[in-house]
């Protein structure tokens, strides 16, 4: 199984302090956004600094809408984000002279987890839906326990949330009763300490503290995730403010290069190849 650490905005600034202890530094990297895009920066973070000692990198979460709101607010070097930036968002960063590029680094796949105890192993899209409309409320319509579903979401900033609603809600809103986290480790935290619940977490975030469920009969994994066969997957991005150059455009090859990917998969993603 995949073990991975979760950071938190205070553990990022220490990280950071400590790193700008250890000298000097020509230049300075803001990456902020999506908590999915999250473990893939900070896993590249300490070999791309020793490739590049000169070159201080602050990395945070937050979601992929603040990312990209801090992108187009100039406020970030790059943005991390689990889905395409929105029409809207585009015309709002050229209104301020930014032109958003993005770089395809990864891929995913979002899985519903349940506890561990719980005997369920797969279910539709269809099923999904209904229960995040709130139309299934018993595990036993759906071949398990008698026992009430607990519904657990991301908030409306997620780019994850934003992808499920897409293509598992098709535009219907998620019912008022879910119960909203505000990352993916916040999710496996609510799932694995609740045998009623069910939550979906980017495919890096799996471990053995939750159950990933099956979707239509096909597993979300990496081979499922680059042929499309998987109904829930997605791109994961890196945003910058037009053709990158400098240190921005050492951390995106740094990314996209043999030693980047080797980290993305390191990570618990999908390699571009």
């Amino acid at each position: 199984m995949k073990t991975k650490t979760i950071w938190t905005a205070s553990v990022c600034a220490l990280y950071t302090v400590a790193l700008a202890a250890t000298g000097a530094w020509a230049g300075q990297l803001q990456i902020k956004g999506s908590t999915t895009v999250l473990p893939i920066a900070q896993k590249v973070a300490d070999p791309f600094m020793k490739a590049h000692p000169d070159v201080k990198l602050s990395i945070s979460g937050g979601g992929s809408g603040n990312g990209i709101k801090a992108l187009i607010d100039k406020a970030t070097d790059i943005a991390m984000a689990s889905r395409a930036m929105k029409d809207k968002e585009v015309a709002l960063a050229k209104e301020k002279g930014v032109e958003p590029m993005a770089h395809e680094i990864a891929y995913d796949c979002i899985v519903p987890v349940v506890h561990p105890d719980n005997p369920v192993t797969d279910i539709s899209m269809d099923q999904l839906k209904e229960i995040y409309m709130g139309k299934i409320t018993n595990w036993k319509d759906l071949g398990g326990p008698d026992m009430e579903v607990v519904v657990i979401s991301r908030d409306t900033s997620s780019g994850t949330y934003e992808v499920w609603e897409s293509k598992v809600m098709d535009k219907e809103r998620v019912y008022p009763g879910a119960l909203l986290q505000a990352s993916n480790g916040a999710v496996v935290q609510a799932v694995s300490k609740n045998k009623n619940a069910i939550g979906y977490i980017g495919y890096g975030y799996m471990d053995e503290s939750t159950k990933g469920l099956t979707v239509n009969g096909i597993e979300g994994k990496p081979e499922t995730a680059l042929n499309g066969e998987y109904p829930v997957s997605r791109a994961l991005y890196l945003y910058t403010q037009g053709e990158p150059e400098g240190d921005v455009k050492s951390f995106i090859d740094f990314v996209l290069s043999a030693d980047g990917q080797a980290l993305v998969k390191e990570a618990g993603f999908v390699p571009l190849k």
